[in-house]
């Protein structure tokens, strides 16, 4: 009798153990792996970039967005960086342009690994970068780009956009020159699949994708296929440039209207100082005859680009292409012809 009834009792608690184990198995499976720590938490954003037919909006208010670009923005420490964006602001410029994946010159600045693992203190910065530029009523263009490997590209874009959800003052290229084709290239079909997967994790993130069309049909695979919110070609770098500017903005607008779908042309990367100076180096006149080109013909936005000087081996000055302490922040690194732009270029475009 007592035999049995230990065996019972015996049996019985070792099918409540399994049913237990059961449970807690179906429990690991349908909630998934632990939760990452939560990112931490940013105030409301005070800049809000939307968008209306063909203009950018600042708070609901119509706002043609004139840029300069800080590609290793995540090189430069908080002190360089807050300097230069209000030196910046201080003459009329509204928005940046930063690269969440840069590695120029053997200094790696990327917010990611390959494995979209953060890398720091390289994502902090990127985010004290948005963070400040929010406080001055600037826009951030965080740009990503094809190296040839389409896993870490979707790994780092995954990963950032879900660090950035809820900077309202933040829109994504998600390829730049998405159509040269070379290690850059990246299809319109697959440009549309990682646009749905941005916006399943952030549904008001404005997004892009930098390269240009050849007619009205493959512009409509920019539109219908890849699905972005607005274009961002990227026009030729030779003299006769600043002079097409005008005409070449107003065919696109032209084209945007006959297929019934408005939408913003912004000019991000135009040409620059020292990129091919035995051929064109722009003057100060032709930076500022082509931003003013860009807004007369109804372009949503113009930036000053600026980089890396391609006539010397070790590429200075670097100016936003190397933005670590050794190099010195961007406005130590730009030449009289560039300050004569930043100081005139707000005020030639009537922007203040």
């Amino acid at each position: 009798m007592r035999r049995s009834a230990y065996h019972g009792r015996f049996a019985c608690r070792r099918t409540c153990v399994c049913m237990l184990a059961a449970v807690l198995c179906l429990a690991a499976i349908m909630v998934g792996p632990p939760l990452p720590a939560a990112p931490r938490q940013q105030a409301a954003s005070r800049t809000i970039l939307t968008i209306s037919g063909t203009q950018f909006c600042l708070n609901g208010k119509p706002t043609f967005l004139l840029g300069c670009s800080y590609y290793g923005g995540c090189g430069a420490n908080n002190t360089y960086m807050e300097a230069d964006l209000r030196w910046l602001r201080r003459n009329g410029f509204n928005w940046v342009r930063v690269w969440a994946g840069w590695n120029a010159y053997g200094n790696d600045v990327s917010v990611t690994d390959s494995a979209g693992t953060v890398r720091e203190p390289f994502m902090t910065r990127l985010r004290n970068l948005i963070e400040f530029a929010d406080s001055l009523g600037m826009v951030v263009d965080v740009t990503f780009h094809r190296a040839g490997d389409a896993q870490a590209h979707w790994a780092m874009v995954r990963t950032v956009t879900t660090a950035l959800r809820g900077y309202r003052n933040v829109y994504f290229d998600l390829a730049n020159e998405r159509d040269v084709r070379d290690r850059r290239y990246v299809s319109l079909d697959e440009i549309g699949r990682m646009r749905d997967m941005v916006k399943s994790i952030d549904p008001d993130r404005l997004v892009t994708a930098s390269g240009a069309w050849n007619d009205e049909a493959e512009l409509r695979e920019y539109i219908e296929v890849a699905k972005l919110d607005f274009l961002a070609p990227h026009l030729a770098r030779t003299p006769e440039a600043p002079a097409l500017t005008e005409a070449v903005t107003r065919r696109f607008l032209a084209q945007l209207s006959s297929i019934g779908h408005p939408m913003p042309i912004h000019y991000q990367e135009p040409f620059r100082r020292d990129y091919n100076p035995g051929r064109f180096q722009p003057t100060a006149n032709d930076f500022l005859t082509d931003a003013l080109a860009a807004l007369k013909a109804g372009a949503a936005g113009w930036c000053f680009h600026n980089g890396g000087n391609r006539a010397v081996p070790d590429g200075r000055p670097r100016r936003s292409f190397d933005m670590r302490l050794s190099e010195g922040r961007l406005y130590v690194q730009l030449d009289d012809v560039e300050h004569e732009v930043v100081r005139r270029l707000a005020r030639y475009l009537g922007l203040r």
